[in-house]
């Protein structure tokens, strides 16, 4: 009797308080990529595809709640509850800028060139750096009363050359033309938005709110739809399958597991090793792995199919 391989994943440690975020850069030329974690201990990680550290980001005074990668991964973004966003570069781990805020920096989005900085946090308000004038004023996208959200703002995303997206507790995601500043367009949830990610090889806006899932057209005039499905839990971060697009998986602050649904939303496995809620999830750019961070201040790293000769699973199987 034969069975099928068991999922066991690789534990990267090193962060001391619970892991808020995790990001993974786009697929290199090479078909490596990076992963960047976010921390309450203040200091984002930078690692390899393998898991192994690379360094560590030294300069934030409060925790971190949101890490970026650009494109080519030359450079990060880091939001924190010290007030400020800074921008980093990752060959020698030096801050390149920090920009100062009112109050706690939730979010963070690095457009494809790395021209701009995008930032949402506590103050209800979405602004926009130009990395070339680092001293200037910030533009800032409103749509009444100088706020963008009537709620804190959970999650920024650069979408192309001229969309941002940002979604909050108020419900809502909304859509801007960044070249002019305005609203485009908007979506409402019943209940506060909860995470948001940009998947960007299928085009998709993957948004946690309540117990739904969301899978959102990245820009609303394209010719996909809009699918949402209601599960029975409420989940904290999703994340879809890059290539297959046949499944995604879940993190949820109610419990220490990982689940693996596919996209009807039929729970196909449950995988545990986390011991403390689970807050982000998501998918490398090749979809061989899956990485997830935990309250218990670890990331742990899943392969899409168990045994695979992959990475540090070499071996292994």
């Amino acid at each position: 009797m034969s069975f099928a391989p068991k999922s066991t994943p690789l534990v990267a440690s090193g962060h001391t308080r619970p892991v808020t975020h995790l990001s993974f850069s786009s697929l290199q030329d090479d078909g490596s990529y990076l992963l960047i974690s976010s921390c309450k201990d203040g200091k984002p990680m930078l690692r390899e595809w393998t898991g192994d550290w690379i360094g560590t980001f030294l300069g934030h005074k409060g925790a971190v709640w949101s890490t970026k990668l650009s494109p080519d991964s030359a450079r990060a973004a880091s939001g924190s509850a010290d007030f400020t966003a800074k921008v980093w570069d990752t060959y020698s781990g030096t801050p390149l800028h920090s920009f100062p805020h009112n109050h706690i920096v939730r979010t963070v989005a690095l457009s494809p060139t790395s021209s701009h900085l995008l930032t949402g946090g506590q103050e209800k308000k979405v602004r926009m750096f130009d990395l070339a004038r680092p001293d200037a004023e910030p533009d800032y996208l409103t749509e009444s009363a100088g706020l963008a959200h009537e709620g804190t703002v959970k999650s920024v995303v650069w979408v192309g050359d001229h969309t941002g997206v940002s979604a909050g507790e108020d419900g809502l995601v909304k859509w801007w033309d960044l070249r002019t500043r305005q609203l485009t367009n908007k979506i409402n949830f019943s209940n506060p938005i909860t995470s948001m990610e940009l998947s960007a090889q299928t085009g998709r806006l993957v948004i946690t709110s309540g117990t739904t899932v969301a899978f959102v057209p990245a820009l609303p005039n394209s010719n996909g739809k809009a699918h949402s499905l209601n599960l029975a839990y409420a989940p904290s971060s999703a994340t879809i399958h890059p290539i297959w697009q046949d499944r995604f998986v879940t993190g949820n602050t109610g419990d220490e597991w990982v689940r693996i649904h596919s996209m009807d939303g039929d729970e196909r496995e449950v995988l545990k090793g986390h011991h403390g809620p689970v807050h982000s999830v998501e998918y490398s750019p090749d979809g061989e792995m899956f990485a997830s961070g935990s309250e218990d201040g670890t990331i742990r790293l899943w392969q899409t199919t168990p045994g695979k000769t992959y990475g540090l699973w070499q071996g292994q199987g």
